[in-house]
């Protein structure tokens, strides 16, 4: 910060708490002697309003924001290049510092616990009590806002509760999903395929997975369009391909819906779906840890 801003900003806090000093004892009364109330000319509806002075309490409530507003400016940054008197921080202290101070403390301290369950396969650690309640903590901090806090998913977010998988259910694919994200894309069929095309492709997926569809649909010739534009990524029995995480079209499980509206819309304008990696952010141990979480949602794993 240049020394102009940092003078600006001196100038204007220090003016700013000075005016509010002042303020609050210029309009102080004391009590006043007698009996007489003295009002300030409002009244409506029969009812006058008093110039009476502030309760104490209130008054030094008010001064004592000010002074706390002082002492907090003289411990932490806010007086231009005013670094406060804060000690243990090297250059003054900052937000960043102090959450980098906080979470090396929680490293020390739970860092040899991840790293125990780290070194255990995931199937054994999805059988610990309390590396499950770690792992539900995590979740609920890091996974929860997209997949919910019971891990059903929701509208383009897949369930983690089932054993439906768009991308491989096992452990390791587990933990690769969350370490390095996943990025699905399918491109837009409605140029290629024209209205009437997409129409039929649509009811012959969705009667696929024994769902109805409106009249006027040719289930032969969207057979025949999903032959030449969809069979390379969903394979010929339509089970879907977990390498390119395309999904099974022959269950119920509909990422972005079943009805004959959505899929269309699927169809005709494609979806791109993102994940993202959590390999820098959360770091390997605790990955671990979530993956083995995850994993025990949809498998049995804990022992009776």
């Amino acid at each position: 910060m240049t020394s102009f801003w940092s003078w600006y900003i001196v100038i204007l806090t220090s003016g700013t708490l000075l005016a509010l000093v002042w303020l609050i004892f210029a309009t102080r009364k004391g009590q006043r002697s007698g009996s007489t109330e003295e009002t300030v000319g409002h009244i409506y509806d029969g009812i006058a309003e008093y110039d009476n002075p502030l309760p104490r309490w209130w008054f030094m409530l008010f001064v004592g924001t000010l002074i706390f507003a002082v002492g907090y400016l003289v411990l932490y940054p806010g007086m231009g290049n005013w670094k406060g008197i804060l000690p243990g921080y090297d250059g003054g202290w900052t937000s960043a510092k102090q959450w980098e101070r906080e979470m090396a403390k929680a490293d020390e301290k739970y860092g040899p616990i991840f790293a125990k369950y780290a070194a255990m396969p995931i199937t054994e650690v999805a059988q610990d009590e309390l590396a499950l309640k770690m792992g539900g903590r995590l979740f609920a901090s890091h996974c929860s806002v997209c997949h919910g806090s019971d891990a059903k998913g929701a509208y383009g977010f897949p369930n983690l509760a089932d054993n439906e998988w768009i991308w491989g259910g096992e452990p390791e694919t587990i933990k690769t999903t969350i370490m390095k994200g996943r990025r699905a894309s399918m491109p837009p069929w409605g140029d290629i395929l024209g209205e009437e095309g997409v129409k039929n492709v649509t009811g012959y997926v969705r009667n696929l997975s024994g769902l109805k569809n409106p009249e006027g649909i040719d289930l032969d010739a969207g057979k025949q369009a999903y032959a030449t534009t969809c069979v390379a990524c969903h394979g010929p029995d339509a089970t879907g391909n977990q390498m390119l995480g395309a999904p099974n079209l022959t269950d119920r499980v509909w990422l972005y819906g079943s009805s004959f509206n959505q899929v269309q819309q699927t169809v005709r304008h494609g979806r791109n779906g993102h994940m993202p990696a959590q390999e820098d952010f959360l770091g390997h141990d605790k990955v671990h840890l979530l993956a083995a979480y995850v994993y025990s949602l949809s498998n049995d794993t804990q022992e009776q």
